[in-house]
């Protein structure tokens, strides 16, 4: 596993964490999200720069990230590779 990002912020009602990215990230990544109280693998299916959909980021961006739990901020994100 590879650290992609850190959670800076969470909004519950759309369920989208603002991440900043350690590495590049694409949509169909799988990842696993982990903090203290975090910890669950998901599937990246929707992620924004700037509230427009993108398909990839690299690292040094910031992006909206659709998440299907709830996360905390500074929750580490890590790339699965198989």
């Amino acid at each position: 596993m590879k650290e992609v990002g850190e959670v800076l912020h969470y909004y519950p009602k759309i369920e989208v964490a603002i991440v900043e990215l350690k590495a590049p990230l694409k949509v169909g990544d799988k990842i696993l999200i982990k903090g203290g109280t975090t910890s669950f693998e998901q599937i990246v299916e929707s992620m924004q720069i700037e509230h427009e959909n993108v398909q990839s980021a690299e690292a040094g961006k910031l992006i909206g990230l659709k998440v299907v739990e709830r996360v905390r901020e500074k929750d580490s994100i890590y790339k699965i590779v198989a």
